[in-house]
Order: structure tokens, then C-alpha cells, then sequence
């Protein structure tokens, strides 16, 4: 497949002709959260001269856009006379466009300029739709169409509604815009991306896809290289989240002391594991329309057992990247052990050496990081018998 690298500025102008020569390129597309790339250049003049702070690199693989985003260190230049080509090398650092909406903060009052918002201090945003919606006025208010003029990104767009998700309510002040966007749309699994389209910058929210029965990944196929588990217990069990105001700073500050709200969300790991109790406090917030609730669901998300299971995976030709599955796409991945583990695609990755040397494509299933589904829990368990059974009948 034929990769290809273009520079625009930020109105998705083409800046010059394709960037040649370049090598070691890398360009990871992540579930929910900005990509990462790095590629090195020969540092020509009519190179440099596009690598200019504000603009944007595009990866286009088989004449489609793999990646394109912001130049997050345009020019890392290297001069040596014993090895380096002879006007150096650059090595430059980029994301996709989803890192500018990261770059922004939810203001409690988004149709007014920071400094004229209510210096009332429980002045917050808040939200009931469905999660979709949501995400999608939270991005259009602070940083879209819909957006201060001084706070919109250019050529950003509202895409196609997808009409997915359940009604869920959100209370937020000045906190970063994609926490706000993640807390709606993980409890109903659902992801958010941008895209370019010709001169837009296209944010979307989609459903992931349950691709269990048809994209598997394991050795006998060709298709899987590492696998690695880990299991630990619950930090919490018991998430005892506390809502409303300080009703003492409320009468400290000449206001009604309003009553404090408590809600107790438990997991069942608890009846497996042990009690484990931890406090959530949720300011500003009641449990009339579930908010407490929510926070403790999602609280219990980072506190369960903590199973992680990361699988390193590869292309071929009955299986690829972007035509097969996608981010966030359920697959199926068959374990040495015979095992078949049911996870969630959170990157891919596209590198290259250089023009001439071909590409490589690889996902990681489930994540490196600490995963908390209740079956995945069960599955590591399993893992850690069987493994424990081929380590003593080896002996």
C-alpha cells in the first residue's frame, strides 16, 4: 500500500508538494483520545519551510486519510557531520485533530467570554439529553460552529447525527472537554472521533461495532504476535459518593445551607473479593435525575478488580485495519491456551520504515492499562489457572 505525507495550515490548505524522503514514520490512531505520530525528514529547505508552527500533517494510506492533525514539535533538527545527511535531518511530532477539542475547557456559561461568566461559585453546565447529544453540544458550545467566535477551530464541524445512546444528564464546570465527553459515553460504550472530509474537520460520535464472530486474532491465523494479563484486587468495592454543598461554607458565605446528598454504589466483586469503601464527592449535584449514581458507576470503573489484558496484533490480508474493524470495535482473540477472550480495539498503528519498504499495521486489544469488565475479570482467572495447570504438569 502506498503511504503519502502532506503539510497543510489550518484551514486544510496543502502547503506543498508531498513530503519525500522521510523514514521511521509511526502513526497511532487511540480509542477516544488523541493519536500520536512521529515521522523523520531530510531537512530541505522546501521541507522546512513547511514545517511551520499551526500547521497539520496528513497521512494518507491506500488514497485514503489514515491520520491528519496538528504539528506538535514541527522541527526537531539534527546536524552531524560524520553520519547525518547533508543538511541534517527533522523529526516531527504530530497528533490528529481530535487534540485541539482536547485543548479546551467546558465554560459554565459557553456564550459568554471567560471573563464576564457569573462569579457565583455553583454556577454550572448542565445537561439531559441522550449521551450523544450531549457530547455533541458540549463540543458545538465550546470550541464548534455553535462556539465564541475567538473559541472556535477551524473548519470544525458537526458530523452526522448517529442517533445513539441513552438519556443521561451532566453537570460540568471548567473541566477539560473530552472528561466531560468521555463521562457520558462510556457507560454507553460509545466513541467519539474527528475526520477530515475535503476542507472540514468532521466531529462525530459512533457505536462500535460487536465484530466477535467475525474478527478473530490468533496465532494459527497469523494474525496475533504478544499477549500479556495481569489480575489485582478492587481498590474499592463500595463507592460512598456525597453530592450538594458544604452546608457550613454555605452559611459562612450568607447563603441558604442547603442538605448534603449521599448515595452508596456497590460492585459485586464484593461478595468475591472484600469490602472496600471510598469516598466520591460530587459537588453541586443530586440524585434526583441519577448524576450521584452515575459518578459512582463510573467511580467503581477504575476501583474493580483490576484485569489487563493486552494483545499486540497484525494485518493481513483476510483482516485489516480500517476495512475489517476499527477503534472500539469488539473482536474475538483466541489465546494460546485455546481460551477466547471477547475486548475492545483501543489503538492501531500504522509504520513505516520508508517509501519503498512497505507498512505495518498492528492494534492493541484491550489495554495495557487497567480493564475492569467483569467477564474479562473472569477470563484472566481462567488464563492464570490454565497456565498455573501447563506450569505444574511441566515440573
Amino acid at each position: 500500500m502506498a503511504i503519502e505525507l502532506l503539510v497543510t495550515n489550518s484551514a486544510l490548505v496543502i502547503q506543498g508538494d508531498p513530503l519525500a524522503g522521510w523514514r521511521g514514520l509511526s502513526a497511532e490512531q487511540r480509542y477516544n483520545e488523541p493519536g500520536a505520530g512521529q515521522v523523520t525528514l531530510t531537512a530541505y529547505p522546501e521541507v522546512m519551510a513547511q514545517l511551520q508552527p499551526g500547521n497539520r500533517l496528513m497521512v494518507i494510506r491506500d488514497r485514503a486519510i489514515w491520520m491528519a492533525g496538528p504539528l506538535e514539535v514541527p522541527q526537531d533538527y539534527e546536524w552531524d557531520l560524520e553520519g547525518a545527511a547533508d543538511p541534517g535531518v527533522v523529526t516531527v511530532s504530530f497528533t490528529d485533530d481530535l487534540a485541539r477539542v482536547a485543548g479546551y475547557l467546558t465554560y459554565p456559561e459557553p456564550a459568554k467570554t471567560w471573563a464576564a461568566q457569573k462569579v457565583t461559585a455553583d454556577v454550572v453546565r448542565k445537561l439531559t439529553s441522550t449521551s450523544e447529544t450531549i457530547i455533541r453540544t458540549l463540543v458545538n458550545e465550546n470550541c464548534g460552529p455553535g462556539a465564541l467566535a475567538a473559541r472556535r477551530i477551524p473548519q470544525l464541524v458537526l458530523d452526522t447525527v448517529a442517533g445513539v445512546g441513552s438519556t443521561r444528564t451532566l453537570s460540568t464546570r471548567a473541566e477539560p472537554l473530552l472528561d466531560a465527553c468521555r463521562t457520558v459515553a462510556v457507560p454507553d460504550g460509545l466513541g467519539f472521533r474527528t475526520r477530515q472530509v475535503g476542507a472540514q474537520i468532521r466531529f462525530g460520535v459512533y457505536q462500535p461495532r460487536d465484530l466477535s464472530g467475525s474478527a478473530r486474532f490468533a496465532a494459527g491465523l497469523g494474525n496475533l504476535r504478544k499477549v500479556k494479563f495481569a489480575l489485582s484486587a478492587p481498590t474499592a468495592t463500595s463507592e460512598l459518593v456525597m453530592g450538594g454543598e458544604d452546608p457550613a461554607q454555605q452559611v459562612a458565605a450568607g447563603e441558604p445551607a442547603n442538605q448534603r446528598a449521599y448515595v452508596e454504589v456497590t460492585s459485586g466483586a464484593q461478595a468475591a473479593w472484600y469490602r472496600v469503601e471510598k469516598l466520591v464527592q460530587s459537588s453541586g449535584k443530586t440524585d434526583a435525575d441519577g448524576e450521584l449514581t452515575q459518578d459512582g458507576v463510573l467511580a467503581l470503573g477504575n476501583d474493580n478488580p483490576q484485569a489487563s489484558l493486552s494483545t499486540e496484533t497484525v494485518d493481513t490480508e483476510d483482516l485489516r485495519a480500517g476495512r475489517d474493524y476499527s477503534l472500539g470495535d469488539k473482536v474475538a482473540v483466541v489465546l494460546p491456551t485455546g481460551l477466547t477472550v471477547l475486548d475492545v480495539v483501543r489503538r492501531i498503528t500504522l509504520t513505516a520504515e520508508d517509501p519503498d519498504t512497505g507498512e505495518k499495521v498492528t492494534a492493541v486489544i484491550g489495554t495495557g492499562d487497567t480493564t475492569t469488565s467483569a467477564s474479562l475479570v473472569g477470563t484472566v482467572r481462567q488464563l492464570a489457572y490454565r497456565l498455573g495447570q501447563i506450569e505444574a504438569r511441566g515440573r
